[in-house]
């Protein structure tokens, strides 16, 4: 309809969405704030992501990032079935798309990653297998020295609460959640590095950096990822703009 083309599981809620004159924009806002990831991984060598879809980040992460190596696990055949109609490029020595359990996949499988993109939802909403303390456990272990996990939360499921908490404790609370501007998606950021999250003024530096070279808004991302850090309670020192530790919380 009006020039997009959309996935749906169900008529009212959509997966996914591309353009048709314009294939790899990102065009929900919930993608864009997940490539916020680049504030704190800027040049990963490797991505792997846990969902299809319409392969809106597989594309912009294939054609953005040339220095990535990127895997995407599916669990539907129906929805890679689907991956020419939405311009999902073929599979060559870059880009692959695996038929298999996420969940599974990261726990089998040794190879580590720089970044883990989870992004699994089905008729039913998130997989139970995709929420469970041992997900989050092993996503941690997958993840290289200063790794980072990025995941699509809704919080209209009644057990987004229970899932969060998981994540903070798989994370040893190196974790910040950023609302996305459109719909119920919350964005959880999780981080591997010994040291997160960076300094007010390394965020802004780095998404100056972005700004010159990709579309999704970088600024804004931090802006928001800030807002979040200090709702929580993470006061920076006056010094050096750095959270201090003590600053930690659960809230």
């Amino acid at each position: 309809m009006d020039g997009v083309r959309s996935l749906h599981f169900e008529a009212t809620t959509i997966q996914s969405q591309m353009k048709l004159d314009d294939p790899d924009v990102l065009e929900l806002d919930y993608t864009q704030a997940m490539m916020g990831f680049l504030l704190f991984a800027e040049t990963p060598r490797t991505i792997e992501m846990i969902g299809l879809g319409g392969g809106s980040l597989a594309k912009y992460c294939f054609r953005r990032l040339p220095q990535a190596k990127i895997t995407v696990v599916e669990i539907s055949e129906d929805v890679i079935g689907l991956r020419e109609t939405f311009d999902v490029p073929p599979d060559d020595f870059r880009f692959s798309v695996v038929h298999a359990d996420g969940a599974e996949y990261v726990r089998d499988h040794r190879r580590s990653t720089d970044v883990l993109l989870v992004d699994g939802f089905d008729l039913g909403g998130q997989p139970p297998q995709l929420c469970s303390p041992g997900f989050y456990d092993h996503c941690h272990a997958r993840l290289n020295d200063g790794g980072m996990m990025v995941i699509n939360l809704c919080t209209s499921d009644p057990r987004y609460g229970v899932y969060a908490r998981r994540i903070r404790e798989s994370f040893d609370d190196r974790v910040v959640f950023v609302p996305a501007e459109d719909g119920c998606n919350q964005i959880a950021f999780a981080s591997k590095a010994a040291c997160f999250p960076p300094s007010r003024a390394t965020l802004f530096e780095r998404a100056s950096a972005l700004t010159r070279q990709f579309d999704f808004a970088p600024r804004r991302i931090a802006q928001r990822i800030l807002h979040r850090l200090e709702r929580r309670g993470k006061h920076f020192d006056a010094r050096d703009n750095r959270p201090a530790r003590r600053a930690w919380c659960q809230g």
